[in-house]
């Protein structure tokens, strides 16, 4: 489902695994879908439930923007479909948990697009910071406004921490530990070029972890290119750096004692993610790294932020986990 850039990743990815047979894609500009289709194989469809109902699937992969997702989940639950879905998981977190209590109760086999978690430096970097545990958190995701239509209207992508910066929410969580409490702010500055846009131009979250560490993440959507995407932690007498300058394009960089290593892989974490659940469709392996309810914790996370900016309130996660 979706046949924009991501979705052409893991296309490009399946149709190199002997296994896999790409029967359909659907898109809403039908003639996108059609020459998708030309190019790996199977039918195009020009809605996505329209192929839900026509296809004998053994899995689905939804790529569609945020504002999409919830029917589609959900008509794949009916039909006890597995799926693999790109973050984010939904604009509303109601939505998201709605999803994940059906999957939970029908045991379906999901997982969803973090793909960080794949990468051989951010295995690398959780093997550090076992010993020398983070007591400070630094993320960023420093970049342009993507150009897709939908991505500049807060209603339809949720904006930049929802739709981007949650790979970095999500890398703090994994290395550090689940968060506390947000408290977050945001400037949604006008410009010529973006007539109509509404997301937040600029945003900051400061973040208090359940392990006792303190943080923050920004995110600036103003600038002409990607300058940096990453996480920077720092331990005792250690400092840990994730920096991804592309999907294949990764960098740790580790400092301890006054001497600097860096590793770089070039790993593409969309085939790995992808290799991971189709074994998992195939019975070889029995778990994968991010399945729905995992991302649902993530998603709550950058909700949580995403409310406190618009509120002006801090957000206490632990009360809302005990709420359920």
């Amino acid at each position: 489902m979706g046949t924009g850039f991501i979705a052409g990743r893991h296309l490009q990815a399946l149709s190199g695994f002997p296994e896999v047979e790409v029967a359909a894609v659907a898109d809403a500009l039908p003639e996108r879908a059609a020459a998708v289709a030309d190019h790996y194989g199977g039918r195009a469809y020009g809605d996505g439930m329209a192929l839900l109902a026509a296809e004998d699937l053994d899995a689905v992969w939804l790529c569609v923007p945020p504002f999409a997702h919830g029917p589609l989940e959900q008509a794949a639950l009916d039909r006890g479909l597995p799926f693999f879905v790109e973050k984010p998981i939904a604009l509303d977190l109601d939505v998201a948990t709605a999803v994940a209590d059906r999957v939970r109760d029908a045991e379906l086999l999901t997982a969803v697009g973090y793909h960080w978690r794949h990468l051989d430096v951010v295995t690398q970097a959780a093997r550090l910071l076992l010993d020398r545990p983070a007591g400070l958190v630094m993320g960023y995701w420093l970049d342009k406004t993507p150009a897709v239509p939908w991505w500049s209207v807060r209603a339809e992508s949720g904006g930049q921490v929802l739709e981007q910066t949650t790979h970095v929410f999500d890398l703090a969580r994994l290395l550090v530990g689940d968060v506390a409490t947000v408290q977050a702010v945001e400037r949604t500055a006008e410009r010529a070029q973006f007539a109509g846009a509404d997301v937040p131009t600029s945003s900051a979250a400061l973040l208090t972890f359940e392990s006792g560490a303190i943080g923050s993440i920004s995110s600036s959507c103003v600038l002409d290119a990607r300058h940096r995407v990453g996480l920077h932690l720092v331990g005792e007498a250690m400092s840990v750096e994730l920096v991804e300058r592309s999907l294949t394009d990764h960098e740790l960089r580790v400092v301890t004692g006054g001497s600097e290593r860096v590793d770089v892989s070039d790993q593409d974490p969309i085939e790995r993610e992808d290799r991971e659940f189709v074994d998992a469709l195939l019975g070889r392996v029995q778990h994968v790294q991010v399945p729905y309810a995992e991302a649902l914790r993530t998603q709550a996370l950058v909700w949580a932020a995403d409310r406190s900016a618009r509120e002006g309130s801090p957000v206490d996660l632990t009360q809302a986990a005990a709420r359920g």
